[in-house]
């Protein structure tokens, strides 16, 4: 249903928080001074696979301004999100080696980067040098770093039992499942396909290194740290330091990008918890650079084998996945890959298999599991498509998924995405039937693809008061790790109010002032946040239209906690992107001529941040197709490429221009309609690329980043 214009919701607005972040006065973590505070620094294992021997922290205590040293031997706390099966509660019957537990500081070390020691000092100078001092002799032992080589029985174990992951439930399966007759469909087919395709590690790569500042009154726990979820920081913590959820308050009023690496607790946040504890003081922990980018988390790799079945009209019979995820030592999450349900096969497998390696841990970025999978599946669809001679669009409008009986939308716009986007791209004019032709080492091609992407609804939380004074107050869990979260929550609740957002104030980031908001993680602040926002606001409109606006000292405040459903239908958003490249094949160079997105993301509630999020996301998963990879050397186990410049992130300099075009509508569910934005422009960014370089060469790039060396290799 098309959308009907309202008075603030749908204008474009800056961010109410734009002054204090321009000007330098907003506060991150790293700006908090308190009294007495000292600082933290850790020092990593600088081996893949050890056991720890022995620590010699004798001349790092000795160093005058050196205030505690800890290791495994002092401080055993379990960091339950630092694994699934560790945040989980087993009981003693599941107490065993299974289990995996990850701790803040381990004596098996198993990636190059583990924490093994930290120590607070009066700064972090002092505390720097203290790590040098530290002694340690390592028990090394053999290492893995691929997923393939980790499953051969000749492997070593990174953990007892075998390098399969265990799952939440403390299960060694592949994850996955079957739809219809697998065989059937094969049999069916006229043309069989099968390929593998590889997607890489990366690097969630915030501009913000990590900190935790600490500090105890009494037996509560006050946490300042760049979280993307209060509310979810706040009970990790608690169930880590074996607090109730009361005893601990996170507070996080500023931060940098988030992109799915900052969500619940860390194990910095542990360190500086217990080192506050135990000196009486505050700590702050700060990671350097390097510490970040060794010692979080990035997109887990992939490889992916492929079987298609096809009839000679371009109709879909079968599809089988069968994937391994990379996933380091450590299970954080879940090792997916997503993308089949976005076509119509009645025909599937999918079969992913999370592996454990002496890579560092992989974990969420920015729509966990959708780029890698989009990626190998589109890329060979796409060449599916060349194979049985028919246009990637017109292959794509007959085999994506439809509204049927089986399968219900709340809406549905997958096919208006693909069709706009191509007239709008003049698909027909640039694109090639001829991969790889035209004159000259310079080619040109254009390639698309598909996506849609969950828009999901759930419980959350807000809080609205009015004084006599006309001021409204949004209390909300929100964090804003990008999108505009605080804004987006203030013209929720000016809309819904009928007043100007003049007139809106907004507290946010503070667990103790804060009520539960689901996290800003998922693109769910919106869809569940800002409904409840929108619950509270009818509700206080409802008071003041029964009692009239308080007067003098009185107050009338408003909550809300749905838990609104869709039932048994989807709530899809959707999209389609396109791309034209240019590739030197003398120089192996793509570059980027054109690039435009089409997406349905509801009611959009702010068109000036929703398009930046759209282009942010696009830029990264350019960067994921062409660029960016933390590679390792194989025979010592060491990261080679960590950090911006060796990583090769894309600047200002590299990036296109990015025409987007929203489909907007109102399915009548979440707040005015509203979807998901923030994750939706990454997903098909590298397959689109993808698709266009082999539509300007002719040959298929299977492996991601598609590098120059890799060009060149193939146009050989």
């Amino acid at each position: 249903m098309a959308v009907d214009p309202m008075d603030t919701v749908g204008r474009n607005f800056p961010r109410v928080d734009a002054y204090e972040r321009v000007t330098g006065t907003a506060t991150y973590t790293r700006d908090i001074k308190l009294p007495g505070m000292l600082y933290a620094r850790v020092l990593r294992s600088t081996v893949p696979h050890a056991m720890i021997r022995r620590i010699d922290t004798s001349k790092a205590e000795a160093l005058p301004g050196v205030r505690a040293v800890m290791t495994h031997e002092t401080h055993q706390i379990v960091y339950g999100s630092g694994s699934i099966s560790g945040g989980r509660q087993y009981s003693d019957a599941h107490k065993d080696i299974t289990t995996r537990l990850r701790y803040t500081f381990n004596e098996h070390v198993r990636y190059v980067g583990e924490p093994v020691a930290a120590v607070a000092a009066v700064n972090r100078h002092i505390a720097e040098e203290a790590l040098q001092l530290i002694e340690i002799d390592y028990e090394e032992l053999p290492f893995v770093l691929e997923p393939e080589a980790a499953l051969e029985s000749s492997a070593p174990e990174i953990w007892p039992g075998g390098n399969i992951a265990h799952d939440s439930e403390n299960r060694q399966q592949p994850i996955g499942g079957r739809t219809g007759d697998l065989e059937a469909g094969f049999a069916e087919a006229d043309q069989i396909f099968a390929d593998r395709y590889t997607t890489q590690f990366i690097q969630d790569a915030q501009m913000e290194p990590r900190s935790a500042l600490a500090h105890w009154e009494g037996d509560k726990l006050i946490l300042h740290t760049p979280t993307q979820g209060v509310s979810n920081c706040r009970h990790d913590m608690a169930r880590d330091l074996g607090l109730e959820d009361h005893q601990v308050r996170v507070i996080c009023q500023y931060m940098g990008g988030g992109f799915g690496d900052k969500n619940g607790n860390y194990y910095f946040d542990l360190i500086a918890a217990a080192l506050s504890r135990n000196l009486g003081v505050p700590v702050m922990v700060e990671l350097s650079r390097k510490d970040d980018w060794l010692g979080t988390h990035g997109r887990w790799p992939t490889v992916q084998d492929f079987r298609v079945g096809v009839k000679n009209d371009g109709t879909l019979t079968a599809i089988q996945l069968n994937a391994l995820s990379g996933m380091g030592p450590y299970l954080r999450r879940s090792g997916n890959v997503s993308g089949m349900d976005v076509y119509a096969c009645e025909n599937t497998e999918r079969s992913i298999l999370p592996v454990h390696t002496n890579r560092m841990v992989s974990g969420n970025f920015r729509a966990p599991t959708y780029p890698q999978g989009y990626f190998a599946l589109q890329s060979m669809m796409d060449d599916v498509a060349y194979k049985v001679g028919m246009d990637p669009v017109e292959f794509a409008l007959k085999n994506m998924v439809r509204p049927s009986e089986a399968i219900q939308f709340t809406n549905y716009a997958l096919d208006q995405c693909i069709e706009q986007g191509a007239e709008l791209f003049d698909w027909a004019a640039r694109w090639k039937p001829e991969p790889g032709s035209g004159e000259g080492p310079v080619k040109r091609g254009a390639g698309m693809a598909f996506m849609m992407f969950n828009a999901r609804l759930g419980a959350s939380s807000a809080i609205l008061r009015v004084n006599s004074e006309g001021r409204y107050t949004v209390y909300v869990g929100v964090t804003d790790i990008g999108p505009g979260a605080k804004t987006t929550m203030s013209l929720l609740a000016a809309e819904t109010l009928g007043v100007p957002l003049a007139d809106v104030d907004i507290v946010w980031g503070d667990s103790d002032r804060c009520p539960y908001s689901v996290g800003e993680s998922g693109s769910r602040t919106t869809t569940m946040t800002g409904y409840a926002v929108v619950e509270a606001a009818r509700d206080l409109k409802r008071q003041i239209a029964e009692r009239g606006m308080p007067q003098g000292e009185d107050v009338l405040i408003a909550s809300a906690t749905p838990a609104p459903t869709t039932g048994d239908k989807l709530r899809e958003g959707f999209g389609a992107h396109f791309a034209e490249v240019e590739v030197d094949t003398q120089l192996g160079d793509v570059r980027v001529t054109k690039y435009l997105t089409v997406h349905e993301s509801g009611r959009i509630l702010n068109p000036l941040p929703a398009n930046d999020q759209i282009r942010g996301a696009v830029i990264q998963g350019i960067g994921m197709a062409l660029h960016e990879d933390l590679l390792y050397d194989s025979r010592i186990g060491q990261p080679l490429t960590n950090g911006y410049y060796w990583a090769r992130h894309m600047t200002h300099l590299d990036a296109p221009v990015i025409e987007n075009t929203f489909i907007e509508s109102d399915d009548g569910f979440g707040p005015y309609g509203a979807k998901t934005v923030g994750e939706s422009g990454i997903i098909i960014a590298p397959v689109t690329i993808a698709n266009a370089v082999f539509n300007a060469i002719g040959h298929r790039m299977k492996d991601l980043p598609i590098t120059r060396a890799r060009i060149l290799e193939a146009v050989a």
